[in-house]
Protein backbone atom coordinates (compact mmCIF):
# COMPACT_ATOMS: atom_id res chain seq x y z
CA UNK A 1 0.00 0.00 0.00
CA UNK A 2 1.52 3.70 -0.63
CA UNK A 3 -0.04 6.44 1.12
CA UNK A 4 -0.32 10.48 0.45
CA UNK A 5 -0.47 12.35 3.83
CA UNK A 6 -3.04 14.99 3.86
CA UNK A 7 -2.89 17.62 7.12
CA UNK A 8 -5.97 20.12 8.15
CA UNK A 9 -6.68 23.59 8.34
CA UNK A 10 -8.59 25.61 10.70
CA UNK A 11 -11.69 24.78 11.32
CA UNK A 12 -11.09 21.44 12.41
CA UNK A 13 -10.43 22.38 15.84
CA UNK A 14 -12.73 22.15 18.98
CA UNK A 15 -12.60 22.32 22.70
CA UNK A 16 -11.26 18.43 23.71
CA UNK A 17 -8.81 17.63 20.35
CA UNK A 18 -5.99 15.97 20.91
CA UNK A 19 -6.93 14.85 24.84
CA UNK A 20 -7.60 11.16 24.28
CA UNK A 21 -4.22 10.74 22.47
CA UNK A 22 -2.41 12.22 25.47
CA UNK A 23 -4.14 9.56 27.53
CA UNK A 24 -3.51 6.75 25.64
CA UNK A 25 -0.03 6.79 24.24
CA UNK A 26 3.00 8.35 25.51
CA UNK A 27 4.35 9.45 22.24
CA UNK A 28 1.42 12.05 21.82
CA UNK A 29 1.54 13.57 25.32
CA UNK A 30 5.35 13.74 25.07
CA UNK A 31 4.50 15.54 21.84
CA UNK A 32 2.13 18.10 23.50
CA UNK A 33 4.33 18.92 26.31
CA UNK A 34 7.30 19.59 23.89
CA UNK A 35 4.84 22.41 21.73
CA UNK A 36 3.46 23.97 25.21
CA UNK A 37 7.36 24.43 26.10
CA UNK A 38 8.42 25.32 22.86
CA UNK A 39 5.78 27.82 22.89
CA UNK A 40 5.95 28.95 26.44
CA UNK A 41 2.04 28.14 26.51
CA UNK A 42 -0.20 25.87 28.07
CA UNK A 43 -1.68 25.26 25.07
CA UNK A 44 -3.16 21.39 25.73
CA UNK A 45 -5.03 23.08 27.92
CA UNK A 46 -6.64 25.63 25.45
CA UNK A 47 -7.25 22.60 23.38
CA UNK A 48 -8.41 20.17 26.08
CA UNK A 49 -9.99 22.91 28.18
CA UNK A 50 -11.49 25.52 26.40
CA UNK A 51 -12.81 27.74 26.56
CA UNK A 52 -13.60 27.77 22.97
CA UNK A 53 -13.34 31.56 22.94
CA UNK A 54 -9.75 31.20 23.51
CA UNK A 55 -9.11 28.20 21.56
CA UNK A 56 -10.78 29.33 18.10
CA UNK A 57 -8.12 32.89 18.27
CA UNK A 58 -6.10 32.15 15.29
CA UNK A 59 -2.92 32.53 17.07
CA UNK A 60 -4.43 29.44 18.82
CA UNK A 61 -5.95 27.72 16.76
CA UNK A 62 -3.41 27.20 14.05
CA UNK A 63 -0.58 25.50 16.57
CA UNK A 64 -3.17 23.34 18.31
CA UNK A 65 -4.33 21.81 14.95
CA UNK A 66 -0.78 21.47 13.86
CA UNK A 67 -0.08 19.99 17.28
CA UNK A 68 -2.87 17.42 17.09
CA UNK A 69 -1.38 16.50 13.89
CA UNK A 70 2.13 16.41 15.29
CA UNK A 71 0.60 13.80 17.99
CA UNK A 72 -0.81 11.58 15.57
CA UNK A 73 2.12 11.60 13.43
CA UNK A 74 4.36 10.93 16.36
CA UNK A 75 2.30 7.50 17.20
CA UNK A 76 1.33 6.35 13.62
CA UNK A 77 4.10 7.97 12.06
CA UNK A 78 6.90 4.89 12.29
CA UNK A 79 4.40 2.84 10.84
CA UNK A 80 3.30 4.58 7.92
CA UNK A 81 6.96 6.03 7.19
CA UNK A 82 7.79 3.63 4.61
CA UNK A 83 4.81 3.97 2.97
CA UNK A 84 4.05 7.47 2.66
CA UNK A 85 5.04 8.79 -0.96
CA UNK A 86 3.78 12.55 -0.77
CA UNK A 87 2.02 15.03 1.58
CA UNK A 88 0.18 17.95 1.49
CA UNK A 89 -1.60 20.15 4.08
CA UNK A 90 -4.81 22.53 3.65
CA UNK A 91 -3.41 26.04 4.57
CA UNK A 92 -1.78 26.12 7.96
CA UNK A 93 -1.89 22.29 7.24
CA UNK A 94 0.68 22.47 4.99
CA UNK A 95 3.16 23.37 8.33
CA UNK A 96 1.75 19.98 9.45
CA UNK A 97 2.85 18.07 6.15
CA UNK A 98 6.77 19.13 6.59
CA UNK A 99 6.64 18.08 10.08
CA UNK A 100 5.76 14.67 8.79
CA UNK A 101 8.40 14.76 6.38
CA UNK A 102 11.19 15.83 8.81
CA UNK A 103 11.77 18.88 7.18
CA UNK A 104 10.29 20.66 10.36
CA UNK A 105 10.34 19.70 13.73
CA UNK A 106 6.95 20.24 15.69
CA UNK A 107 8.78 22.65 18.24
CA UNK A 108 9.51 25.07 15.10
CA UNK A 109 6.36 23.96 13.41
CA UNK A 110 4.49 25.48 16.16
CA UNK A 111 6.34 28.36 16.83
CA UNK A 112 5.91 29.45 12.82
CA UNK A 113 2.42 28.75 12.86
CA UNK A 114 1.65 30.57 16.12
CA UNK A 115 3.37 33.53 14.30
CA UNK A 116 1.83 32.85 11.41
CA UNK A 117 -1.31 33.31 13.15
CA UNK A 118 -0.24 37.00 15.02
CA UNK A 119 0.54 37.88 11.75
CA UNK A 120 -2.34 36.77 9.90
CA UNK A 121 -4.91 38.78 12.85
CA UNK A 122 -2.83 41.97 13.09
CA UNK A 123 -3.09 42.02 8.93
CA UNK A 124 -6.91 41.39 9.90
CA UNK A 125 -7.09 44.38 12.72
CA UNK A 126 -5.05 46.84 9.89
CA UNK A 127 -7.50 45.71 7.22
CA UNK A 128 -10.74 43.84 8.20
CA UNK A 129 -12.47 41.42 6.09
CA UNK A 130 -14.46 38.74 5.32
CA UNK A 131 -14.95 35.42 4.17
CA UNK A 132 -17.83 33.42 3.19
CA UNK A 133 -18.66 29.53 1.59
CA UNK A 134 -19.71 29.57 -1.37
CA UNK A 135 -21.78 25.41 -2.54
CA UNK A 136 -22.80 24.49 -5.84
CA UNK A 137 -20.78 26.76 -7.64
CA UNK A 138 -18.21 25.97 -10.06
CA UNK A 139 -14.96 27.72 -9.30
CA UNK A 140 -14.93 29.63 -12.89
CA UNK A 141 -17.93 31.29 -12.08
CA UNK A 142 -17.00 32.53 -8.40
CA UNK A 143 -13.94 33.96 -9.94
CA UNK A 144 -15.86 35.88 -12.17
CA UNK A 145 -18.30 37.06 -9.45
CA UNK A 146 -15.32 37.95 -7.51
CA UNK A 147 -13.88 40.07 -10.50
CA UNK A 148 -17.09 41.69 -11.19
CA UNK A 149 -17.75 42.61 -7.06
CA UNK A 150 -13.88 44.00 -7.32
CA UNK A 151 -13.25 47.63 -7.44
CA UNK A 152 -10.11 50.08 -7.32
CA UNK A 153 -10.16 50.19 -3.48
CA UNK A 154 -12.19 46.59 -2.48
CA UNK A 155 -11.14 43.35 -3.95
CA UNK A 156 -12.62 40.01 -3.29
CA UNK A 157 -11.13 36.68 -4.74
CA UNK A 158 -11.46 32.98 -4.73
CA UNK A 159 -9.37 31.83 -1.40
CA UNK A 160 -9.48 28.40 -1.04
CA UNK A 161 -10.57 26.21 -4.25
CA UNK A 162 -11.44 22.81 -1.76
CA UNK A 163 -13.69 21.41 -4.35
CA UNK A 164 -15.16 21.60 -7.89
CA UNK A 165 -17.90 23.22 -6.97
CA UNK A 166 -17.02 24.83 -3.47
CA UNK A 167 -14.99 27.77 -2.86
CA UNK A 168 -13.96 30.23 -0.91
CA UNK A 169 -14.52 34.20 -1.04
CA UNK A 170 -12.34 36.68 0.22
CA UNK A 171 -11.38 40.02 0.84
CA UNK A 172 -13.15 43.65 1.73
CA UNK A 173 -16.55 42.87 3.33
CA UNK A 174 -18.36 44.92 1.01
CA UNK A 175 -16.69 43.32 -2.00
CA UNK A 176 -17.48 39.43 -0.69
CA UNK A 177 -21.35 40.56 -0.29
CA UNK A 178 -21.43 41.71 -3.67
CA UNK A 179 -19.29 38.54 -4.76
CA UNK A 180 -21.69 36.18 -2.90
CA UNK A 181 -25.12 38.00 -4.47
CA UNK A 182 -23.53 37.51 -7.75
CA UNK A 183 -22.79 33.86 -6.72
CA UNK A 184 -26.56 33.23 -5.71
CA UNK A 185 -27.96 34.82 -9.06
CA UNK A 186 -25.60 32.47 -11.43
CA UNK A 187 -27.30 29.64 -9.30
CA UNK A 188 -24.76 29.01 -6.00
CA UNK A 189 -26.99 26.99 -3.73
CA UNK A 190 -25.56 28.49 -0.93
CA UNK A 191 -23.53 31.42 0.69
CA UNK A 192 -22.42 31.11 3.97
CA UNK A 193 -20.56 33.69 5.98
CA UNK A 194 -17.47 32.56 8.24
CA UNK A 195 -16.10 33.74 11.34
CA UNK A 196 -12.86 34.41 10.58
CA UNK A 197 -10.71 37.41 11.88
CA UNK A 198 -9.11 38.45 8.35
CA UNK A 199 -9.33 38.15 4.91
CA UNK A 200 -7.49 34.78 4.93
CA UNK A 201 -5.10 33.81 1.04
CA UNK A 202 -6.25 37.33 -0.64
CA UNK A 203 -4.02 40.66 -1.03
CA UNK A 204 -5.24 41.89 2.76
CA UNK A 205 -2.78 39.45 4.08
CA UNK A 206 0.14 41.65 2.28
CA UNK A 207 0.75 43.17 5.57
CA UNK A 208 1.87 39.71 7.30
CA UNK A 209 3.97 38.23 4.31
CA UNK A 210 7.32 40.32 5.47
CA UNK A 211 7.35 39.17 9.29
CA UNK A 212 6.37 35.48 7.98
CA UNK A 213 9.19 35.79 5.32
CA UNK A 214 11.79 36.60 8.37
CA UNK A 215 10.06 33.54 10.58
CA UNK A 216 10.62 30.80 8.13
CA UNK A 217 14.29 32.62 7.15
CA UNK A 218 15.44 32.16 10.51
CA UNK A 219 13.49 28.60 11.42
CA UNK A 220 15.99 24.95 10.89
CA UNK A 221 14.51 23.90 8.21
CA UNK A 222 15.53 20.68 6.36
CA UNK A 223 14.63 19.44 2.52
CA UNK A 224 11.02 17.28 2.87
CA UNK A 225 11.91 13.51 3.10
CA UNK A 226 8.85 13.32 0.24
CA UNK A 227 7.61 16.05 -2.03
CA UNK A 228 4.88 18.55 -0.24
CA UNK A 229 2.30 19.55 -2.23
CA UNK A 230 2.32 22.95 -2.40
CA UNK A 231 -0.94 24.99 -1.73
CA UNK A 232 0.13 28.01 -3.67
CA UNK A 233 0.94 26.44 -6.77
CA UNK A 234 -0.17 22.81 -6.81
CA UNK A 235 3.58 21.67 -7.49
CA UNK A 236 5.47 19.25 -5.59
CA UNK A 237 8.17 21.08 -3.62
CA UNK A 238 11.36 18.93 -2.81
CA UNK A 239 13.41 21.86 -1.17
CA UNK A 240 13.73 23.62 2.12
CA UNK A 241 14.58 27.12 0.22
CA UNK A 242 11.64 26.01 -2.18
CA UNK A 243 9.37 26.03 1.19
CA UNK A 244 10.03 29.01 2.64
CA UNK A 245 9.62 31.21 -0.05
CA UNK A 246 5.95 28.92 -1.00
CA UNK A 247 5.08 29.09 2.79
CA UNK A 248 4.85 32.73 2.08
CA UNK A 249 3.23 33.19 -0.71
CA UNK A 250 0.76 31.09 0.66
CA UNK A 251 -0.91 33.43 2.83
CA UNK A 252 -2.29 35.70 -0.13
CA UNK A 253 -2.49 32.98 -2.89
CA UNK A 254 -5.26 31.00 -2.87
CA UNK A 255 -5.29 27.72 -1.48
CA UNK A 256 -5.76 25.36 -4.87
CA UNK A 257 -6.82 22.43 -3.00
CA UNK A 258 -8.05 20.77 -6.00
CA UNK A 259 -5.23 20.95 -8.03
CA UNK A 260 -3.30 19.87 -5.55
CA UNK A 261 -5.34 16.72 -4.88
CA UNK A 262 -4.84 16.09 -8.67
CA UNK A 263 -0.84 16.31 -8.29
CA UNK A 264 -0.73 13.93 -5.60
CA UNK A 265 -3.18 11.24 -7.22
CA UNK A 266 -0.94 11.68 -10.12
CA UNK A 267 2.34 11.95 -8.43
CA UNK A 268 1.59 8.54 -6.24
CA UNK A 269 -1.05 6.80 -8.11
CA UNK A 270 -3.61 4.14 -6.24
CA UNK A 271 -2.30 6.08 -3.23
CA UNK A 272 -4.72 5.81 -0.32
CA UNK A 273 -4.98 9.26 1.37
CA UNK A 274 -4.01 9.39 4.82
CA UNK A 275 -5.55 12.27 6.94
CA UNK A 276 -3.43 13.01 9.89
CA UNK A 277 -5.22 15.15 12.81
CA UNK A 278 -8.56 16.59 13.87
CA UNK A 279 -11.69 15.44 11.50
CA UNK A 280 -12.39 14.09 8.32
CA UNK A 281 -12.94 17.44 6.17
CA UNK A 282 -9.98 16.72 3.55
CA UNK A 283 -10.58 12.89 3.30
CA UNK A 284 -14.75 13.97 1.91
CA UNK A 285 -13.14 16.06 -0.06
CA UNK A 286 -10.19 13.64 -1.61
CA UNK A 287 -13.06 11.28 -2.54
CA UNK A 288 -14.99 14.12 -4.67
CA UNK A 289 -11.95 15.26 -6.51
CA UNK A 290 -10.21 11.87 -6.74
CA UNK A 291 -12.58 9.34 -8.24
CA UNK A 292 -12.41 6.38 -6.55
CA UNK A 293 -10.34 7.86 -4.04
CA UNK A 294 -9.61 5.67 -0.55
CA UNK A 295 -9.18 7.45 2.29
CA UNK A 296 -8.08 7.02 5.85
CA UNK A 297 -8.55 9.20 8.78
CA UNK A 298 -6.58 9.02 11.85
CA UNK A 299 -7.31 11.78 14.48
CA UNK A 300 -8.96 9.97 17.47
CA UNK A 301 -6.98 7.37 19.97
CA UNK A 302 -9.61 5.05 18.34
CA UNK A 303 -8.40 5.67 14.74
CA UNK A 304 -4.90 5.49 16.00
CA UNK A 305 -5.30 2.18 18.15
CA UNK A 306 -7.36 0.58 14.93
CA UNK A 307 -4.74 1.49 12.41
CA UNK A 308 -1.82 0.09 14.58
CA UNK A 309 -3.74 -3.10 15.43
CA UNK A 310 -4.53 -3.73 12.18
CA UNK A 311 -0.65 -3.04 10.79
CA UNK A 312 1.34 -5.14 13.54
CA UNK A 313 3.83 -7.16 12.33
Amino acid sequence: MVNVLLCPGQGAQKVGMGKDLAERFPEARDTFARIDEALGVALSRIMWEGPESELTLTHNTQPAILAHSAAVWAVAGPRLLGSVRAAAGHSLGEYSAYVAAGALSAEVAARLVRRRGELMYEAGTKRPGAMAAVLGLATAEVEAACREASTGSEVAVAANLNAPDQTVLSGDPAAVERAGEGCKARGAKRVIGLKVSGAFHSPLMQPAVAGLAAALAEATFRDPSVPIVANATATAVSTAAEARRLLAEQLTAPVRWVACMQQAAALVPGATFVEVGPGNVLSGLAKRIVPGASTLTLGTADEVEKFLLTTAG
